[in-house]
């Protein structure tokens, strides 16, 4: 159900598994970072609603390897909710259906692992809500189509992510500083 109309309504909707996540404000990091990526790519973040998963290493493991036949522990997955991907290498993906403030379309769902993150963030000297910040920003984007997987694709893919990162006030995650 949609807020009252002169509230903006929620574009994620997070769910919880691991408690570690509510010390750093989750919902609010992944609203942000989501709607500057819709924004970002002149999508009207108000049309459309994300689900979010935040859990562990266990359970994304376990995610992974129904998902992708990789039984391992990983950052963030995404499941767009249509194949937006674009057929040729580097290319912009396909627009997604909008839908409306009233009924929004859904882009799909994502999850990502506390375990992972923190990890990382701390591997990489980073604050852990900037790096958390990031994977929801890499995780839109597979939701839109965007993929690493081809050179092109990546090269696509990752100026978009240090834009909206730069938009946000977050170091270029691909630069070393």
């Amino acid at each position: 159900m949609r807020d009252a109309p002169d509230t903006p309504a929620m574009l994620t909707d997070t769910l919880i598994e691991d408690d570690r996540w509510r010390g750093i404000t989750l919902e609010s990091l992944a609203e942000v970072a989501a709607r500057a990526t819709l924004a970002h790519l002149a999508f009207d973040p108000d049309h459309f609603e994300i689900a979010l998963l935040a859990c562990d290493d266990a359970r994304i493991a376990v995610l992974n390897a129904d998902f992708r036949d990789k039984p391992v522990a990983t950052n963030v997955l995404s499941w767009p909710a249509w194949d937006l991907s674009a057929e040729d290498d580097g290319e912009t993906p396909e627009a997604p259906e909008e839908g409306s403030a009233e009924d929004p379309e859904s882009l799909g769902d994502i999850a990502i692992s506390w375990d992972t993150c923190a990890r990382e963030a701390a591997e990489a000297g980073k604050p852990l809500s900037d790096h958390v910040s990031h994977l929801i920003v890499h995780g839109v984007l597979h939701l839109l189509g965007y993929d690493h997987i081809r050179d092109g694709d990546a090269t696509l893919m990752e100026g978009h992510e240090t834009a909206i990162l730069g938009k946000m006030g977050i170091d270029d995650p691909y630069r070393d500083h």
